[in-house]
């Protein structure tokens, strides 16, 4: 692929990231592969308007396209399952997407499935990187398990952001 295309392919995925909606249908598919019909049901939206967001993840090369099955009904369904490329995109100036993202997906949670902590420090510039390569590389290392069989899906979200009352 030349240097073009690949620039291409990446803005591509990076306009494809810059979506709730589409993070959501990620997430939704990143242990267990979804029909459309599914995505669409668990996240309470027309059918359609799913289609066209699983489009843009597939053709992004973010969503996969599994073996096609029979239905429940005997119609011929697509499973979609993440590929994972998400994870190793960089997408500028993310964060308002991926917070939304976070309050979509965890409105009405009730408290007790939700661990939160919240820390305040003051570090110069060389120790708050430490930290940050710290919090990365236990990240990294996490997200090249396989999943256990037994396992329960959960999420987890890092913020790291300058303190706006120090000012």
């Amino acid at each position: 692929m030349t240097n073009e295309g690949a620039q291409a392919d990446l803005a591509a995925r990076e306009r494809a990231l810059n979506s709730p909606l589409r993070l959501r249908i990620l997430r939704l598919c990143l242990h267990q592969s979804r029909t459309n019909k599914e995505i669409a049901e668990l996240l309470d939206i027309n059918p359609a308007s799913s289609l066209h967001h699983v489009r843009i993840l597939v053709r992004t090369g973010l969503l996969l396209t599994e073996e096609r099955r029979k239905g429940k009904r005997g119609a011929t369904e697509v499973p979609y399952i993440a590929s994972k490329e998400s994870w190793r995109t960089p997408v500028p100036n993310v964060s308002p997407i991926l917070i939304e993202t976070f309050l979509q997906e965890t409105k009405g949670l009730p408290p007790a499935d939700m661990e939160v902590w919240r820390l305040g420090v003051k570090f110069n510039a060389a120790r708050r990187g430490e930290m940050m390569a710290k919090l990365k590389a236990v990240l990294e290392e996490y997200t090249e398990l396989p999943p256990d069989d037994d396992g329960e899906a959960t999420s987890l979200m890092i913020a790291h952001h300058r303190d706006p009352s120090a000012d």
